[in-house]
């Protein structure tokens, strides 16, 4: 069986940030660079990540200054997945954890992130009989759970 690997459809353009950068500051890198999120780094280790979810749910709903560190809003710890892993086992986990962006780890180093865009991207390539394989293999799981 042909499996599809997470480096293999992943971004490599990744934002990534000090803890000390200021929302504002994380925002308009965001916007700049057109990405939904930033890995926040400490000492150039990943240790959480913010979202534009997180600036509508954590910044904007609860009125907090964009002065304030992002390490104040991100989410924490970050979960990561290596990219010699299947997107089946990277669906799983966000679908597990509740979250739409997963970065893609490597030597404790961030390389990549996959979305839920991008599995969505992958599912519809390709012909209807591989599409059909996969529905099949989603439900024989959903049985077996």
């Amino acid at each position: 069986m042909h499996s599809t690997f997470v480096n293999q459809i992943m971004s490599k353009n990744v934002l990534t940030l000090d803890k000390s950068v200021s929302l504002q500051e994380a925002a308009e890198k965001m916007r700049s660079l057109k990405v939904g999120c930033v890995v926040i780094l400490d000492d150039k280790s990943p240790i959480g990540i913010i979202t534009e979810r997180d600036f509508v749910t954590k910044v904007a709903a609860e009125g907090r200054p964009l002065f304030t560190e992002i390490s104040e809003v991100m989410s924490s710890p970050l979960i990561t997945i290596d990219g010699e892993e299947t997107i089946w086992e990277a669906s799983e986990l966000m679908k597990e954890k509740q979250i739409h962006k997963l970065p893609v780890k490597e030597n404790d180093q961030i390389i990549g992130i996959v979305t839920t865009t991008d599995i969505v991207k992958i599912s519809s390539v390709g012909s209807d009989s591989e599409m059909r394989r996969i529905c099949d293999q989603i439900l024989l799981r959903m049985k077996n759970e």
